[in-house]
């Protein structure tokens, strides 16, 4: 018998705010999250790109000494965000064992890893940290999490670049489905606004250069779209039966139905141009809710702004739905938020609930000009939603071919 899984607790910290709820009201707002990097780092490296969407709030100003000290800044926000979605869900009387968690990275500790190698080439092997693997690997944010509360049901952790968050959220369902927890906090968190990896996007040609403008550097859909924009975070969202939820008085933001994950097996950065599978990993999302078509209401778009992953999605979409798109309101966030990699997915998941519980649509900003090859309905200012039920998906497609699509219905 398949079960209803609800959401119940958001939590975030974006380049938009330090909360769920500030990060939601700076994205209706129309606000971007980039700025030009001030460290004394990027001069020394020259780097050719000079910003980034940062955190607004950073998690000095949050979290303990102590826990700054001994967490790389991914296991950081993640700490943040979760402890937020796990407050605002009212701070669940579950059972240890009844509790899990579904975490995301697609990088994790570059902080703490280069740091660490700093450190042994300038002063030797004995001041290297000893917390220094603990801090690094991927799954040290889920396992911050799952100390915090206490989780004993499973702590997984997905690595699938840019897909990853949406996928934790697929495992949450299908774990909460399978009997093995009641609650799960999913979501995951990303910190890789350091001068390797800008290096390194920026050499395959994927940041955009607006080093003048950052603040409209990502747009994507629009025909001067040039790439990406890095941005670091975290967003968590804690998801339980409706079973659950209801016994315990809990407040239900949107239901979540499942979703589907799919792989290209094309290329290692560049999307299927067909978009075959990323259409499967939609179509399967809808019919596993078991949806049509023309349920869907809103998509809330990877859309990273490159010019050739916007396209690929185009065709995905265009392949799934066909003339029905045309009335499909479409938002892209990664415009704001700029691009949290591994916590894309989980942010865009958020938004995406907190439009149909509050029933209006995110706007998309910095689209100037359409690009005439992608003729989407792009929500480029707050849309309301009407009554009744809505249904909405989330796509996330990374690197490696990983395609991953949740939807969410209103309540």
């Amino acid at each position: 018998m398949t079960k209803k899984i609800v959401v119940t607790g958001l939590g975030a910290t974006s380049p938009l705010g330090g909360t769920a709820t500030d990060s939601w009201n700076a994205l209706l707002a129309g606000e971007s999250g980039a700025s030009t990097l001030d460290y004394e780092w990027v001069e020394r490296t020259a780097l050719p790109i000079t910003f980034a969407a940062q955190a607004r709030v950073k998690p000095i100003d949050v979290l303990a000494r102590h826990e700054t000290k001994r967490l790389d800044p991914s296991s950081q926000f993640a700490l943040i965000a979760g402890r937020e979605a796990w407050a605002d869900a009212g701070m669940p009387a579950v059972e240890p064992e009844r509790l899990a968690v579904d975490w995301a990275t697609g990088i994790g500790g570059v902080w703490t890893l280069l740091d660490a190698w700093d450190t042994l080439r300038e002063r030797g092997p004995r001041r290297v940290l000893p917390m220094t693997v603990p801090m690094l690997m991927p799954n040290g944010p889920g396992a911050a999490i799952g100390m915090d509360l206490h989780a004993r049901a499973g702590i997984t952790t997905v690595v699938s670049a840019c897909a990853s968050s949406t996928e934790s959220l697929v495992n949450a369902y299908n774990r909460l489905q399978a009997g093995l927890a009641d609650v799960v906090i999913a979501g995951g968190s990303e910190a890789a606004i350091h001068p390797l990896p800008i290096a390194s996007f920026a050499a395959m040609q994927a940041l955009s250069k607006r080093n003048d403008d950052p603040a409209t550097a990502s747009r994507p859909y629009d025909v001067t779209r040039d790439g990406f924009v890095l941005g670091e975070g975290a967003a968590a969202l804690v998801v339980e039966t409706e079973e659950h939820a209801l016994a315990r008085g809990a407040h239900i933001y949107a239901e979540l139905l499942g979703g589907s994950i799919t792989s290209d097996a094309y290329h290692i950065t560049a999307p299927d141009p067909e978009g075959s599978a990323a259409a499967r990993a939609m179509i399967q999302t809808i019919q596993n809710a078991g949806a049509d078509l023309a349920d869907v209401m809103h998509i809330n778009a990877h859309a990273t702004s490159t010019p050739v992953g916007d396209i690929a999605e185009y065709n995905a979409l265009r392949r799934v739905f066909g003339d029905l798109l045309e009335g499909i309101p479409v938002s892209a966030t990664k415009a704001s938020t700029g691009h949290l990699l591994g916590g894309a997915g989980a942010i865009e998941a958020l938004f995406t609930v907190k439009a149909l519980a509050e029933r209006i649509l995110p706007p998309t900003i910095n689209l100037t000009e359409q690009d005439a090859a992608i003729p989407l309905d792009v929500v480029t200012s707050p849309r309301a939603l009407g009554a009744g039920d809505l249904l909405a998906i989330s796509n996330s497609f990374g690197f490696g071919g990983h395609n991953a699509v949740v939807a969410f219905r209103s309540v």
